[in-house]
């Protein structure tokens, strides 16, 4: 008799309770996204998360949050979420430098 061998490797499972893994002690004041956005697209992602209303101090925040969310699902993730993940790393990044270079571009120069 033949045994089948699974195509999809499953993940390891932890041996630790959630209770004791180092994302059950993260405490945080900040916003939340909306239920079900890291579940879109990677454009959808980044705007969803650059949000005044979700990352209030910026595309920084924003990139927090979602690696923050990358970090939590480890191998869990499939290569599709993954290449989305990363589409909206590469938005963020993008935001983060015109905010950087808008601020730059406005300061005064000083009086000597």
């Amino acid at each position: 008799m033949a045994t089948k061998k699974s195509a999809k490797k499953s993940a390891k499972k932890s041996s630790t309770p959630p209770s004791k893994r180092w994302s059950a002690k993260v405490t945080t004041d900040s916003t939340k996204p909306g239920p079900g956005l890291f579940k879109k697209s990677g454009k959808a992602i980044a705007e969803g998360l650059a949000k005044k209303a979700v990352s209030p101090k910026g595309p920084g925040q924003a990139m927090q949050m979602l690696s923050f969310y990358e970090n939590r699902g480890g191998k869990n993730l499939s290569e599709e979420r993954k290449r989305a993940l990363e589409m909206a790393k590469t938005i963020l990044r993008s935001k983060e430098g015109k905010a950087t270079s808008k601020a730059a571009t406005h300061k005064t120069p000083a009086k000597g």
